[in-house]
């Protein structure tokens, strides 16, 4: 890891962060990183397990100089940092804010469900590793997201990041209200068949953070599992 270089001001890119996690071993499997959730998703996912990171037009809780003056205090003790939310794609000054990050010395992670591929285009040649989330099959996802467009910029982001040869795992969340075995079989199928060969499969964690039942046995339904394809605690 490089030595932080001197710089006469930090430049505020604009993010909108609702929150930093200081010290996390699950946003990046293997790594140990800091967590920046950024504010801010145009989807409305019923599941989703971050609820009040939603909506955009809530303000920002956290400054950037907050977070650059934790991890000028990290470098050589953290791994990465990771970008979550939300969606941070959304964030114009993300890639910005990404640079910053890379100058510390630090590996950039990042967590998205495809919303923007313009955006994550711009951003693959700075990440180190992509955590891509699918909600489903593609025609499943206007009921999952609430979006009538939303399948297409994913495809198109699941593409990118397979082509790109950034490290990467696609994680689909199971909710047993929007997913059955029968569907995730298939799901498991299509995203092969596109090439992807690192799919994680996690059920839907309840408000307590307690496993939901009804989406493990959703899970437990689909039996033996495919070489390349993991079941992981959501």
């Amino acid at each position: 890891m490089s030595t932080p270089q001197t710089s006469p001001a930090v430049v505020d890119p604009g993010l909108a962060i609702a929150g930093l996690a200081r010290l996390s071993v699950c946003d990046w499997p293997g790594r140990l990183v800091a967590t920046v959730f950024t504010q801010g998703c145009p989807w409305r996912c019923t599941y989703c397990h971050n609820p009040d990171l939603i909506d955009p037009g809530r303000p920002g809780h956290v400054a950037w100089s907050q977070v650059w003056s934790h991890l000028s205090a990290r470098v050589g003790l953290l791994d990465a940092v990771v970008f979550s939310g939300g969606e941070p794609t959304i964030q114009a000054g993300l890639p910005a804010a990404v640079d910053q990050v890379r100058e510390l010395g630090f590996a950039v992670g990042l967590h998205t469900s495809g919303v923007r591929p313009a955006r994550l285009d711009v951003l693959l040649p700075q990440l180190d590793w992509v955590g891509l989330d699918v909600k489903g099959l593609p025609e499943h996802y206007p009921a999952l997201t609430g979006s009538v467009a939303a399948a297409a910029p994913v495809l198109r982001s699941l593409r990118q990041v397979l082509a790109s040869g950034v490290d990467y795992e696609v994680r689909v969340t199971v909710d047993a209200e929007h997913h059955n075995s029968a569907q995730l079989v298939e799901l498991i199928g299509w995203l092969q068949g596109e090439g992807v060969t690192h799919l994680v499969l996690q059920e839907r964690r309840t408000s307590a953070g307690i496993a939901d039942a009804a989406s493990v046995a959703v899970l437990d339904g689909v039996g033996e599992l495919p070489s390349g394809v993991v079941r992981r605690a959501g």
